[in-house]
């Protein structure tokens, strides 16, 4: 019996080398369908829940791999579910599926001339956030899954809609994918998600414990006059000039009343509207803008004092103000033993050199839903290309990514996976 039992864990032993082996040749092997993907994606965006044509593809090659597909969550989100051969843990990777609304500007042959109409304005359409990567690295490292289930528990793949903002009146991304169960049945133990960067070079993965981005909230400041001539502002209220005070109050709460050597906060205005020509002054001035916090307890401050300043500062230039300030995304947290448990991870992945403790940026991401309700880890991606090449911003039409970069990602969320699952 003794004899029988260590044959077996023997063929265990080799069953599994030879399943690493083959998971090994199937990442490099797999680098030219996840261009492929990604080019597809970019040259067809779509805006945030209107993902309709991305789903589609998505949900077809995730059910032409065997496993269990849901769609329509979130309204267009995808869902592959993928058993391996033993019981285990569940564990989620989330890619984003979303584009935005730019025009593109650079010379590719897989460049987007989509357009559309947003928000009353014509606008080209662009994968300017890199999305459309997130999206090819998932899918192959869905396809090396289904060919080596060799894992402990289950996988979820989570292709999620409308990272960038529902549209206006509508619910989505995360936060509705969350409300509709997607870490249910079966329960999430953890989620695993990325971001490439266009300003990290190639090959470099960063990541770091705790906070690593920012809450983000909108707001809407509305600020109410008396119209009257331009050559006798005396004879009404102006509402523009109490919306310039407003603005220089609001930036004094991060300049004057806010611990910056605690955590980093910003209070940007990016759009002002009112008026119709140069001779008369308005009745109503409209201010939008965002704020980002990387604290809680600085956020509910600065959200406090926003509330009593704004009215206050009307009210001395006789004016009324109103503010709005919206729920928005909670801050990207990583949980710090899940970090430390796989960072080991991260680092056999693409090399202990290359992985490297960052600082919190204040940009969000709405995978901030999911590690409220799971322990989660998001890190991002080099995808600067070596050497002199400019590199420019997300959210920009320039904005652009060496391909090279992707098959890090697919390395990354399988070492992750694997050693998650089976340790």
């Amino acid at each position: 019996m003794r004899s029988l039992i260590l044959s077996l864990i023997a063929l265990t032993s080799v069953f599994t080398s030879y399943s690493q082996a083959n998971m090994d040749a199937d990442i490099a092997a797999i680098e030219s369908k996840v261009i492929e993907w990604r080019r597809y994606f970019h040259q067809n965006p779509e805006l945030s829940n209107r993902e309709y044509n991305t789903a589609k593809k998505i949900a077809e090659h995730l059910k032409s791999l065997g496993m269990e597909v849901q769609t329509d969550i979130a309204l267009t989100g995808v869902v592959g579910i993928l058993k391996g051969n033993r019981p285990g843990k569940v564990l989620a990777l989330r890619a984003d599926i979303d584009a935005l609304p730019v025009t593109e500007r650079n010379d590719l042959d897989f460049k987007s001339t989509v357009t559309t109409t947003f928000r009353g304005v014509e606008t080209g359409v662009m994968h300017a956030c890199g999305h459309d990567t997130h999206i090819a690295i998932l899918m192959g490292v869905a396809e090396i899954f289904a060919k080596n289930n060799d894992f402990k528990g289950t996988i979820k793949f989570i292709f999620q809609p409308a990272e960038e903002g529902a549209p206006p009146g509508e619910e989505g991304g995360a936060e509705l994918m969350v409300k509709e169960g997607v870490l249910k049945n079966p329960d999430v133990d953890a989620i695993f998600g990325l971001h490439i960067s266009s300003q990290q070079p190639v090959g470099l993965i960063s990541y770091k414990p705790g906070g690593i981005m920012a809450a983000s909230q909108s707001f809407e400041i509305t600020v109410k006059g008396k119209q009257t001539h331009g050559s006798q502002p005396w004879g009404g209220v102006d509402p523009i000039m109490a919306a310039v005070k407003i603005i220089d109050g609001l930036q004094t709460i991060i300049s004057r009343e806010s611990p910056l050597t605690q955590e980093a906060a910003v209070l940007s205005i990016g759009k002002i509207t009112g008026g119709v020509r140069s001779n008369i002054i308005p009745e109503e001035v409209q201010i939008v803008g965002t704020l980002r916090t990387l604290d809680k307890g600085m956020q509910a401050y600065i959200n406090k004092r926003m509330e009593e300043m704004v009215p206050a500062i009307a009210a001395a230039y006789r004016a009324e103000a109103s503010i709005e300030i919206a729920t928005g995304y909670p801050i990207t947290y990583n949980d710090p033993a899940l970090t430390a448990q796989m960072l080991p991870s991260l680092q056999e992945a693409a090399g202990a050199a290359n992985v490297i403790e960052t600082k919190a940026v204040t940009g969000a991401e709405d995978f901030s839903f999911f590690a409220q309700e799971v322990p989660g880890l998001y890190f991002f991606l080099g995808g600067k290309a070596p050497g002199g090449q400019q590199a420019y911003p997300h959210h920009t039409p320039d904005f652009k990514i060496d391909e090279s970069g992707m098959l890090l990602g697919v390395k990354a969320f399988i070492q992750l996976s694997m050693d998650y699952l089976n340790n």
